[in-house]
């Protein structure tokens, strides 16, 4: 068998066992996994699916497998399985710099102080939790100077991430905030956005239930790159 040859069944499409892969029930060739061919002839017309000639017990070739030709395919479905991890690496490698705009997630600045350090409050229907059900706050500051003249601190800047459970929320969140007058402040929403888990990026299997970070491929349209967002 050459490298190139297809190893699934072409009704079931999973992939044929080592002792169906000598098993080719009809003169014609066709060869099809030995339960497809049980269903074809117990519960369907008993006829195989590329000539249509009768299925006969008489007919069927089947070859038992040599324990070369056994070490020879368990090396080979290795070889390709660590071929598809290793592309699978690759492929997902360049994804470590990209942002993927998420539809369910609202970013918020200009909070007034007094609100900005309680996740609490903001969840309530007072607030944010008026447009739709939450699935989680977070608050993230950062100095945005450092300390002057050794003695004043610095600005602190606030962001606050809502995760909607409902994307049409999150929209209707943003609608309503985005440019809105708290307290005698102007707040600005938009969409926010998030990286691809660690894990996911090394082909392995998360561990953290509460993990908020990409397990999948984003969209190509909401996927940009951290100098994309850098430069707006």
């Amino acid at each position: 068998m050459s490298d190139e040859e297809d190893f699934d069944c072409p009704l079931c499409m999973e992939e044929l066992d080592i002792s169906d892969r000598n098993f080719r029930p009809c003169p014609c060739g066709y060869q099809i996994c030995r339960f497809c061919w049980h269903h074809i002839k117990e519960n369907l017309n008993g006829r195989c699916p590329a000539c249509r000639r009768a299925y006969s017990e008489e007919t069927v070739e089947f070859i038992p497998i040599s324990a070369d030709e056994l070490a020879m395919m368990k090396h080979e479905k290795k070889q390709r399985e660590r071929e598809k991890k290793e592309s699978e690496a690759m492929n997902r490698k360049h994804l470590a710099n990209m942002r993927v705009v998420q539809k369910s997630l609202v970013y918020v600045i200009g909070l007034p102080a007094k609100l900005a350090c309680d996740e609490h409050t903001l969840r309530q229907h007072e607030y944010f939790g008026q447009y739709g059900k939450i699935a989680k706050v977070v608050i993230h500051r950062r100095n945005t100077s450092t300390y002057t003249n050794g003695s004043s601190p610095g600005l602190v800047s606030v962001g606050v991430y809502i995760t909607y459970v409902r994307k049409e929320d999150a929209a209707k969140a943003i609608a309503a905030i985005d440019g809105s007058n708290w307290d005698g402040k102007t707040l600005r929403a938009s969409y926010g956005t998030t990286k691809y888990c660690t894990n996911y990026l090394r082909s392995m299997s998360c561990q953290n239930p509460g993990c908020m970070y990409l397990h999948e491929p984003g969209e190509d349209a909401d996927s940009f790159t951290k100098e994309d967002l850098a430069v707006g």
